[in-house]
């Protein structure tokens, strides 16, 4: 009499493997391209925050305008209304934050007053292009947010403000 074995043959392992495999072959880049999405949107949005922030800033600190960096929005070092108007995270020139890199800077626009603030531009550039995120966003004090769909470099429009080909506005 002959004892029957209990378990899996090995080609019915290789089977099931195989299976896995290729379904993980078609669900990770799908994974890939949907944190890639979720890292611009957040990009974008937090490049809108920064914009309440400056406006807020510059509401509360009208002796300064428009912070010069990043760091003045969370450490208030140059007006104390200012402080913590930015999070700890977010607050920080050059941080990074989803996949993003984090630049603002302000400065005083021709025939401004002097030590005042007038203009700032703040861009978000993927920490890894491609892979962290594929479109760079910017903005200025007329707080619009363009991108640019290559990530290479954002540029505001004239001072027209009219945008042409090389300015994508987002909506």
């Amino acid at each position: 009499m002959k004892k029957q074995q209990k378990g899996f043959s090995l080609i019915e392992l290789l089977i099931v493997v195989a299976i896995i495999l290729i379904i993980a072959a078609i669900a990770i880049p799908n994974l890939i391209k949907s944190k890639m999405a979720a890292n611009e949107s957040g990009a974008a949005g937090s490049v809108r925050t920064i914009n309440t922030g400056e406006a807020t800033y510059q509401s509360v600190c009208p002796q300064v305008g428009y912070s010069a960096t990043l760091d003045e929005l969370h450490t208030g070092a140059l007006c104390v209304g200012g402080k913590d108007i930015a999070d700890a995270v977010l607050g920080i020139q050059n941080g990074t934050k989803s996949g993003y890199t984090f630049f603002e800077q302000g400065s005083v626009s021709a025939g401004g007053i002097a030590g005042v603030n007038d203009q700032y531009i703040t861009h978000a550039t993927p920490a890894n292009l491609g892979v962290s995120g594929q479109r760079q966003f910017c903005s200025d004090q007329r707080m619009v947010i363009y991108f640019d769909p290559a990530g290479a470099g954002c540029v505001q429009p004239p001072a027209n403000g009219v945008p042409d080909a090389t300015h994508v506005v987002l909506q």
